[in-house]
């Protein structure tokens, strides 16, 4: 009988820790990515990341174009949305130690209306819910209706209405990293730079007010498959296919 007893608690005992195994291999790769962004205590500070894009050096760039309007040089914000919102695509470059870090930020519902995670299209206009391009002052903290948050100034005719739309930097669960796991993307803003809850102290706390917002697509995305237009010649088979409403005319419209 203690035999069967010990057998038991040993089969038990293997369950458990296969059981365990198995949920922290599907949790490993969520954690490490987690690991490489989150900025709380529990995790290590981002490490940078390599890019096609020389953010250092686009930094450098739009500090001498706007050098009249940012007086805080040492920290630039850049947003890359060229990439996806599944991919972190907000650069924090440290001008003084030449150090980058990537954070995932999310874009404006009018950018990108078929949600599937990238933006398509940039607008200034009221209304619009998209995002804006150009280069922006980060300005005063404040607390809003989504919490801590920072206004921004647009020093640019393609986001000089950022104030008037109230576009600024802030925190939201949709911007949480763990949906592009579930989700394969973040959600969508009105406009605004949001980023995770966890994340946004970090943010607000290193980029502060008085420096360099610049955003654009920078990242060149992967080019569409090209469409081949079948042989002229009928494929063997096929020369009695006659198409549905077939006429004389192609028409010129999808319609």
């Amino acid at each position: 009988m203690n035999e069967l007893i010990d057998r038991r608690k040993l089969l038990a005992g293997m369950a458990g820790v296969g059981a365990l195994a198995a949920t922290s291999a599907r949790a490993a790769p969520l954690a490490d990515w987690i690991a490489q962004t989150s900025p709380s205590a529990a995790f290590p500070p981002p490490t940078p990341v390599q890019s096609p894009v020389d953010y250092l050096d686009v930094a450098r760039r739009q500090l001498a174009l706007q050098a009249r309007n940012i007086h805080q040089s040492d920290r630039v914000g850049i947003v890359d949305f060229g990439l996806p919102s599944s991919r972190p695509r907000f650069a924090l470059v440290d001008m003084v130690a030449g150090k980058i870090e990537m954070f995932p930020v999310t874009h404006g519902r009018g950018s990108d209306p078929q949600h599937d995670g990238w933006l398509k299209r940039f607008s200034n206009a009221p209304g619009s819910l998209a995002s804006s391009r150009g280069a922006y002052r980060t300005s005063d903290y404040y607390w809003g209706s989504n919490g801590s948050s920072m206004r921004l100034a647009g020093l640019e005719p393609d986001n000089n209405n950022a104030d008037m739309r109230a576009i600024v930097i802030h925190g939201a669960w949709y911007a949480d990293p763990s949906l592009i796991a579930t989700q394969g993307k973040l959600g969508r803003s009105e406009g605004c730079f949001v980023f995770g809850e966890e994340l946004l102290p970090m943010v607000l706390y290193k980029l502060g007010p008085g420096r360099l917002l610049f955003a654009d697509k920078l990242s060149v995305p992967p080019p569409a498959p090209l469409f081949q237009m079948p042989p002229a010649d009928p494929l063997p088979g096929t020369e009695n296919i006659i198409r549905t409403s077939a006429g004389s005319v192609i028409p010129k419209t999808a319609d």
